[in-house]
């Protein structure tokens, strides 16, 4: 089946390509497939929404009192800013915990705003400012809860992976079993999956009520918890979309109330052409009018224009 290509264009000219697969699964119904979509890939980030939906069934939330923001965060790749890191710390203080318990490993802020004021006043990095110190918060916190090893709480034979693992299985309807495991760059267990399981992962999360429920209103009421380029869709559309993206250039998006599972992998790995099929896609949906494909320089010239053939 032929991929959606992605075309970027100047002066007429197509400067560079982009192949991306595409599910969409309606309830039980396929909308959209293109690409290679039975294939297995890491669902990377995109996972995090059903990691911390483990974590609010476990008790963990709800033992700790997790506010809105927090249970975000645990399902964000966040850029490190001020808020954000105070919302992971949270986590842990409201836990019992502290940083050290993390085992995310340490990289600077992807925000260049965190970045620059951790510069001015002279700070080094550290664990809370990992992407991932949110998610790796909510499955301490949900470990400690279930009283089971902190310090092998990475482990994929660990009782908080394996319910994980049963999550991904519950949601996308593939048994744990024929599910393809690998290490996140985080050091968490991540999981391959066709991507039109994915879709149908994101269809059901977004209909259902209970713990799922709680994890989307909490996403899409605090999206800056959750990261670029998802806090500008869901900002542009709030409480109808629900979006997470991954490395490796893997997008989950879902429309609450209509049941709808996007799954999208850009084949090269770059995020960059997210946007744009979404642009293609979501009108045929019932979201939104097609956008502006005009690329525009720094001067807010238009300089080309992106082509997206489905």
């Amino acid at each position: 089946m032929k991929h959606v290509r992605v075309e970027y264009t100047r002066a007429g000219r197509v400067e560079s390509v982009h192949s991306v697969s595409v599910a969409v699964i309606a309830g039980a119904k396929t909308v959209l497939l293109r690409g290679e979509t039975a294939r297995p890939v890491f669902m990377r980030s995109c996972a995090k929404p059903f990691q911390s939906w483990t974590v609010v069934e476990s008790g963990a939330a709800e033992a700790f009192g997790f506010a809105p923001r927090e249970i975000a965060i645990m399902s964000g790749s966040h850029g490190g800013e001020p808020d954000q890191v105070a919302a992971a710390r949270s986590i842990l203080r409201k836990a019992g915990l502290t940083p050290a318990v993390l085992r995310c490993g340490t990289h600077p802020p992807t925000s260049a705003k965190a970045l620059k004021a951790l510069y001015r006043a002279r700070q080094e990095p550290d664990v809370l400012h990992n992407n991932c110190s949110g998610k790796h918060s909510g499955m301490v916190s949900a470990t400690k809860h279930l009283g089971a090893k902190l310090e092998t709480y990475l482990d994929p034979a660990h009782p908080l992976q394996r319910r994980n693992l049963a999550t991904i299985a519950r949601f996308s309807g593939v048994p744990a079993g024929k599910i393809g495991l690998g290490t996140d760059g985080c050091s968490a267990p991540t999981f391959a999956l066709p991507l039109r399981a994915m879709a149908r992962a994101m269809a059901a999360f977004v209909e259902e009520g209970g713990s799922a429920e709680r994890v989307r209103e909490a996403m899409m009421a605090h999206p800056s918890m959750v990261g670029r380029p998802c806090v500008n869709l869901m900002s542009a559309a709030p409480g109808r979309i629900l979006a997470k993206g991954g490395a490796e250039g893997v997008y989950l998006l879902g429309l609450p109330g209509k049941g709808v599972g996007v799954a999208i992998k850009v084949e090269d790995g770059n995020g960059r052409p997210w946007m744009a099929v979404l642009a293609a896609i979501l009108p045929r949906l019932g979201l939104g009018k097609p956008a502006d494909s005009a690329i525009r320089n720094h001067a807010g010239l238009e300089v080309g224009e992106v082509r997206v053939v489905l």
